[in-house]
């Protein structure tokens, strides 16, 4: 049987208002634990502090410790929490075989494609409101050009007395 893979996860979050941080993180660590393979052990939630330079955002973060069963688990968990630090602290030395090798590589490979393609989607949308916006800026540049300004013309009336008449 392999040995366990002890690690622990430094998990941060951002937003507001402060309690719904501590909420956010505690739902994540019991959803960890419900992870196949993943035993969560000690946790500490960090309060929120307001972010530096900030008037409304909040930040904290929680540190975990996880046991898991393979490597692969353990990739899965950065993946699907992202967490801002890792640490393995046991076993010393991680044994794994060619196979191992390529579920992890391909794990790796599936999540940067898909990473990549919300980026070119991005892109594309970003590319297609600049466009629709350049066109817009045009045809309210061209429709501001086209309308005449109104001027005012001096005229007599019967009496030769002089007024003014709007032209347009």
């Amino acid at each position: 049987m392999e040995e366990k893979i002890q690690a622990a996860f430094i998990i941060e979050v951002i937003g507001r208002p402060p309690n719904h941080l501590i909420e956010t993180l505690n739902d994540l660590l019991d959803k960890m634990g419900k992870e196949k393979g993943v035993k969560v052990g000690s946790k500490k939630i960090n309060e929120p502090i307001l972010l530096r330079d900030q008037k409304e955002f909040y930040t904290s973060f929680a540190e975990v410790e996880v046991e898991v069963d393979e490597v692969m688990t353990l990739i899965r968990l950065m993946f699907q929490y992202m967490p801002a630090h890792v640490e393995i602290i046991s076993p010393e030395r991680i044994m794994q075989t060619n196979q191992d090798w390529m579920e992890v590589m391909n794990e790796l490979l599936r999540v940067l494609h898909g990473y990549d393609e919300v980026a070119r989607v991005v892109q594309n949308e970003k590319n297609i409101l600049e466009s629709q916006l350049r066109s817009l800026l045009a045809q309210k540049k061209s429709s501001s050009e086209s309308v005449e300004p109104i001027k005012e013309e001096k005229s007599e009336d019967k009496k030769g007395k002089s007024k003014k008449k709007k032209n347009g």
